[in-house]
């Protein structure tokens, strides 16, 4: 019996200790409204109240969304529109060049590929009759291009690299000869970003007559 009654007065004291949290404002908040977007319910959340007078009430909405978009920008600056090596000379090399530039917000920047639409310095009298190093004329010559990016890049980025070209020989109408690799976005502002460099030699038995190739530039920006 008396067992019985130290639990009822517990039980009293219990009651008495949650009547007293209530009116203190110390249990938990109450939910008095809803945070939410129009038309999506997913926003749905709780605003409660801490059932204190003064108190406060809060909620909040997460994971709205701003965004917005950059355009791709990609451009590509040619310094001339022909490479004169004027009267070749047999056994001496001649070469002439042109600068490309480059402007672009491409975030992995760029390649220019270079292809030749003769296959080699062709004779404007006779096609069959070319300035290269292959003997399908009966002449082997030498035709090469290269190129080399200048030293001073116009990128604001400090990981910013470029690469050229080797000079290789020239001999087909169907490489795409890479020219000019980037990794990162640059600026547009001088047509110097990259030098072209033509260079060939002819021998004492290259007919006589003039000769003439044509390069298609193929500038690809990777978004």
């Amino acid at each position: 019996m008396t067992q019985t009654k130290i639990q009822k007065v517990f039980a009293v004291i219990a009651l008495f200790a949650i009547a007293t949290m209530n009116l203190s404002g110390s249990v938990s908040a109450t939910q008095i409204g809803t945070g939410s977007v129009v038309g999506d319910t997913s926003f749905d959340s709780v605003i409660e109240w801490d059932n204190n007078f003064p108190g406060t009430a809060s909620g909040q909405v997460t994971d709205i969304l701003i965004k917005a978009r950059v355009l791709p920008t990609l451009n590509m600056g040619i310094s001339t529109g022909a490479i004169d090596l004027g009267d070749l000379t047999a056994g001496v090399a001649a070469n002439g060049s042109l600068f490309i530039e480059v402007g672009t917000n491409a975030i992995s920047g760029v390649s220019i590929t270079a292809r030749s639409q003769n296959g080699g310095l062709t004779n404007t009298a006779d096609g069959s009759v070319q300035i290269n190093d292959l003997t399908a004329d009966g002449v082997q010559e030498s035709y090469t291009w290269g190129s080399t990016p200048n030293a001073t890049d116009d990128s604001s980025s400090a990981t910013f690299a470029a690469t050229g070209l080797t000079a290789l020989e020239v001999n087909n109408d169907t490489t795409e000869h890479t020219v000019y690799t980037t990794n990162k976005p640059e600026a547009g502002n001088l047509v110097d970003d990259v030098e072209f460099v033509v260079e060939t030699t002819t021998t004492a038995e290259t007919p006589a007559g003039e000769y003439e190739d044509f390069v298609t530039f193929t500038v690809t920006g990777n978004f």
